[in-house]
């Protein structure tokens, strides 16, 4: 009887969860993206961070009590990215792994995480200082210097095909 109503609950757990994934998998596998800096359509950094963050979400999903799973996953990839940009850049003194090729490549780790978290998430400055342990006034200034960055970052100019001004179709 109670092997019974344990494999419910798990059952219950798993339907749940998995629910949980594939309405958010795409926008959270987004936001690594974001944050790895990788192209959408090769991401592997990206998709190992999401699996970790999930994986630790599964395992803590019945411990919830009534938060917001995104916010939750979403917090365990900042993290989580923060740990290993952190090793990263501590190991090669540059972020230039070769790998990257997406918009906000230009940005440092902390630039990233502060413009994604501010404007592609929209959560509060008081929000993301608290959840980098950083200062309200550092979170501003590097999300003031990221976006002077990516202002300053022109996409490359495609070159018009010449013309030699000689004109075939003249009757």
């Amino acid at each position: 009887m109670r092997e019974s109503r344990e494999s419910t609950l798990a059952g219950r757990r798993t339907r749940e969860f998995e629910a949980f994934v594939a309405g958010a998998g795409g926008r959270l596998l987004h936001v690594a993206t974001l944050l790895t800096a990788e192209p959408s359509d090769r991401c592997p950094r990206a998709q190992r961070l999401l699996v970790g963050a999930l994986a630790h979400m599964y395992a803590e999903w019945d411990r919830l009590r009534g938060e917001d799973p995104y916010d939750r996953t979403r917090q365990e990839l900042v993290t989580r990215f923060a740990r290993s940009a952190w090793r990263l850049h501590r190991r090669s003194r540059t972020w230039d792994t070769g790998a990257e090729c997406g918009v906000l490549a230009r940005l440092g780790p902390q630039e990233r995480l502060v413009v994604v978290l501010r404007l592609y998430e929209g959560v509060p400055e008081e929000q993301t200082a608290a959840l980098l342990g950083l200062p309200v006034e550092r979170v501003r200034a590097l999300g003031t210097r990221a976006v002077s960055l990516l202002r300053s970052t022109r996409p490359p100019r495609l070159r018009a095909p010449s013309w030699t001004g000689h004109r075939t179709d003249t009757p």
